[in-house]
């Protein structure tokens, strides 16, 4: 979990029938609004690009949400917690904002965690950019633009309102909440939303 390095996921184990508050979710004493339209489910993935969980956790959530169901909507935030995660924030709505986050998105995690690229060095990053076909100017321009910084800040509020102590932590439509420690695997974090969506519906 980073921010509170816990280690890395065990191994998975079996699903459980029936899950605890407290010990496998945890329930948010004040419900937050969601951006999701009338009928769908929110779920949230609070992330951070320099989280090696968050990394090893990306292609378990890929691979589930083409899975999900029709009623429900998965958006990811960036979790804020110092400048350091809000510049990299800042960086994910920039994507957002150029439309190019289905292309680059798990490449630049890539790049992070495989290549050793320092999104704190402006050079480096810029290069990589660059080798990505994305302009520089623009990329700058829309990083510094109202809309991206308010997202950003947006994305802090967040950050406190669910309560996140760590990455990667899942939410599901304003009301609960799952982190590696209640989820014990990526599987397991992933088959508690599934749970809690449940829920939801119900």
């Amino acid at each position: 979990v980073c921010s509170s390095d816990l280690g890395t996921f065990p191994e998975a184990g079996s699903a459980q029938p029936q899950l605890r508050a407290g010990t496998d979710y945890s329930e948010l004493r004040v419900p937050q609004a969601v951006e999701a339209p009338p009928g769908k489910i929110e779920i949230v993935e609070f992330f951070w690009y320099g989280c090696p969980h968050c990394y090893s956790l990306e292609p378990y959530l890929e691979s589930w949400a083409k899975k999900l169901p029709a009623d429900t909507l998965l958006r990811r935030i960036p979790a804020v917690f110092n400048e350091r995660w809000a510049r990299d924030a800042g960086i994910f709505y920039t994507f957002e904002a150029l439309g190019v986050t289905e292309k680059v998105h798990r490449p630049f995690f890539d790049a992070i965690h495989r290549e050793g690229l320092k999104t704190e060095h402006p050079d480096a990053l810029k290069q990589w950019l660059e080798r990505r076909g994305i302009e520089i100017r623009k990329f700058e321009d829309s990083y510094k633009s109202f809309g991206v910084q308010s997202r950003v800040k947006r994305a802090q509020q967040l950050s406190v309102a669910y309560r996140i102590e760590g990455t990667p932590t899942m939410g599901v439509h304003g009301r609960f909440t799952v982190s590696p420690e209640q989820g014990k695997s990526q599987d397991g974090i992933l088959a508690n939303v599934d749970y809690l969506v449940g829920l939801v519906r119900a």
